[in-house]
């Protein structure tokens, strides 16, 4: 896998969680309006490593295209004509309504217009907020951990981020970690009136005191040096079990989550994965510009929720 940078295959890294899906077998999903080649060879990698048996859901002459574009062979894959990508998306809904799919996968549509088809009535939805997690591996910290939310939910309310912890904490749960350290993030670690990402932060804090948030272990609010620097929390004197070694970064808002994450990325040398959770199945989330590691391991994570739902339901 030459694709993979050395980060990938640090123990605990990308690589790992490549490794562990693969063992589980692939799943069927249905990838949405994959009519570029960028997404059609995100697809088909997939398949090829072994993580999804894809149901390629759009309009069969641009489906076609693409795969000429690409230079591949479709036959052996199943397909399901549509005649635009808001058709496309309703179908792959009605298949993981249908149980034919256990995931989907966006393709070149917007994510609004896939989100759309799964929130929708008759879509997919639970008793849950969807959110967006991103998983991300840097050499400058010694675990992986979620990033949340960076992409659904634009200014959570206190509901809305209870769910988003929740969704975050199954992701940890799913890929091995039992007890997962949660961090609220916000721009200081004291309550205050002033700014409310404290006040969300602290009434999180005690939902999960009092059970309302169950799995994890949530502190803050934690600024970001105080979620990940032992030593800043050290000077700060702030005594925690999760200041400092973080799994679950929460930003108070999808531009900040958005904006920690892409400078991670292309400033901090992370890996990244991304997957929207807290429908009925789980939900790839590529973007264009990621790399190939990062289409990979979405899926694999994809994977690993699919299975983690088949015994614990969203």
């Amino acid at each position: 896998m030459t694709d993979l940078s050395p980060e990938d295959r640090r123990p605990g890294g990308l690589l790992s969680l490549l490794e562990q899906a693969r063992g589980r077998g692939p799943i069927r999903v249905a990838v949405v309006h994959s009519c570029d080649e960028i997404s059609l060879r995100a697809a088909l990698d997939a398949r090829r490593e072994g993580l999804i048996d894809p149901i390629l859901v759009a309009p069969r002459a641009r489906l076609e295209q693409a795969a000429r574009a690409l230079g591949v062979s479709l036959d052996g894959i199943e397909t399901r004509d549509a005649p635009h990508s808001h058709a496309a998306a309703g179908l792959a809904v009605a298949l993981a309504r249908a149980g034919r799919v256990e995931a989907l996968m966006k393709g070149s549509l917007h994510t609004d217009e896939l989100m759309g088809a799964v929130v929708a009535r008759d879509g997919l939805r639970t008793s849950r907020r969807a959110s967006h997690c991103y998983l991300m591996q840097t050499p400058h910290y010694p675990r992986p951990f979620v990033i949340t939310d960076a992409a659904i939910n634009i200014a959570p309310t206190l509901e809305q981020k209870a769910d988003i912890v929740r969704n975050a904490i199954d992701l940890a749960h799913a890929i091995g970690v039992d007890r997962p350290r949660v961090a609220i993030l916000a721009a200081v670690e004291t309550v205050s009136a002033a700014m409310p990402a404290t006040l969300d932060a602290a009434a999180l804090c005690k939902m999960a005191d009092r059970g309302q948030i169950a799995g994890g272990l949530l502190d803050g609010p934690l600024a970001f040096d105080n979620a990940v620097s032992p030593e800043a929390a050290l000077i700060k004197g702030i005594r925690s079990d999760v200041a400092g070694r973080a799994d679950i970064l929460v930003a108070p808002d999808l531009e900040s989550g958005n904006m920690l994450a892409k400078q991670l990325m292309y400033l901090g040398d992370a890996a990244s994965a991304g997957i929207v959770l807290g429908a009925r199945v789980p939900i790839v989330l590529t973007s264009r510009a990621d790399a190939y590691a990062s289409r990979i391991a979405s899926c694999a994570l994809a994977l690993s929720m699919a299975h983690h739902y088949r015994s614990t339901p969203p």
